[in-house]
């Protein structure tokens, strides 16, 4: 577990290096809002969270419940969920734009091409929808 990585995952970095090369400039795990978002872009209000799969209890392919210490899981995937869910509700009542970008976007057998996902952050960058979310392909 300790080398499960919170920030800086290879999905945060495609993503930011892609919206980065479009011109687009954010600040990263802002504290001072609910949730840390990964990437705040003041100038367009608008903030994205890259969400694993796995730890976000996604229904995609990446994601399978574990065999061992099963109410553990079930109760540490359930407080994420109910804490994402509270998370986003406080952003959009601050007037936040939101966006989630899933990890099944990127990798696995659902993933989208990278420019893909990165075009779709860009037109919803620059329309006035509130939320939008990015998930693999459906199969």
């Amino acid at each position: 577990m300790a080398a499960v990585r919170g920030k800086d995952t290879k999905p945060e970095l495609i993503i930011r290096k892609g919206l980065h090369a479009r011109g687009f400039r954010y600040r990263l795990y802002d504290r001072a809002l609910p949730g840390r978002p990964d990437l705040v872009l003041p100038k367009h209000h608008a903030i994205i969270f890259i969400n694993g799969c796995f730890w976000h209890g996604h229904d995609c392919n990446l994601f399978r419940w574990p065999a061992t210490r099963e109410d553990f899981w079930h109760h540490k995937i359930s407080s994420n969920k109910e804490r994402d869910a509270r998370n986003l509700r406080a952003l959009q009542a601050l007037g936040w734009r939101t966006a989630i970008v899933w990890e099944c976007a990127l990798k696995g057998k659902q993933k989208l091409p990278t420019d893909k996902v990165i075009d779709t952050l860009h037109v919803w960058l620059s329309s006035d929808d509130s939320n939008t979310e990015i998930r693999g392909a459906p199969e």
